[in-house]
């Protein structure tokens, strides 16, 4: 796995590379400042990028949304020593695909990489979906074969949509559509009438929370998911009142999915 590391400060640096490479990941470049990280991804075609958010030139979120917007196969380990309260669902929302509080030890590092790999790997993986998810054979002494599940995902995130779409497909879903604000959801589920829909909270133009009556007045029997970086219980609440099935934290997770849509799908 080829690994690109962003960060200012020397001694992490050559602490994330000497700890990376004794694990088996191949450290294709180390950067210090943040106005050369596109150029060099473009250059370097990492899988991971270990991004920093404090960073001279410009900021890691900047830099996050551009990556998942550009290469949205790449996934990225967002880094902090920021306090902010709400920096962990910023960048998640954002498209991270792992978070790290400094300070860190290397454990949590590894295991961090390890959870970013197996998502990575889940997602875009070519094993058949387990049989649990899968409709049961239509036999004469059993109930008829219902139809396959299917999904409708909406992120304004290009490679959480990826990430959602490669997940679900393996749990057996069939994806119907992917769209990126609320407006294009409520045409969607007017369209597909979907099993369940994934949708994003906060997005452009219509917002997750503003889009989920309407959704669910266009379908109502499509299982509306929220998916989201923030779980304050404002949010949380508001979603179930107004229909929500459940919610997703990012970022996500294969076996949280898994065991959500089994329950979902009472299997």
């Amino acid at each position: 796995m080829r690994v690109l590391i962003v960060d200012d400060n020397a001694s992490m640096r050559n602490l994330l590379n000497v700890l990376l490479s004794s694990q088996g990941y191949e450290v294709v470049g180390m950067l210090e400042e943040g106005k050369g990280v596109m150029e060099a991804v473009r250059k370097l075609s990492p899988d991971i990028v270990c991004l920093d958010y404090q960073l001279p030139g410009r900021n890691g979120l900047e830099i996050l949304r551009e990556i998942n917007s550009t290469y949205p196969q790449i996934d990225v380990l967002f880094i902090t020593a920021s306090e902010e309260a709400d920096i962990k669902s910023k960048a998640a929302d954002a498209g991270s695909a792992g978070f790290l509080q400094k300070p860190f030890g290397q454990k949590q590092v590894i295991d961090e990489l390890q959870q970013v790999c197996a998502t990575r790997q889940a997602s875009r993986g070519s094993a058949p979906a387990p049989a649990a998810v899968k409709p049961p054979t239509n036999q004469a002494t059993e109930r008829p074969t219902p139809q396959k599940h299917t999904a409708v995902i909406v992120d304004d995130n290009g490679s959480i949509r990826l990430l959602l779409k490669g997940l679900v497909t393996e749990l057996g879903l069939n994806v119907l559509a992917q769209v990126a604000n609320g407006e294009e959801a409520i045409r969607a589920a007017q369209a597909h009438h979907p099993t369940v829909l994934f949708l994003d909270v906060d997005m452009p133009i219509l917002s997750g929370l503003d889009a989920l009556p309407r959704i669910l007045e266009a379908s109502p029997a499509t299982a509306v998911v929220m998916v989201t970086g923030d779980t304050s219980r404002s949010i949380v609440e508001r979603a179930a009142g107004l229909g929500a099935r459940g919610y997703i934290v990012k970022p996500v997770r294969p076996a949280y999915i898994e065991k959500f849509l089994k329950q979902l799908f009472q299997i």
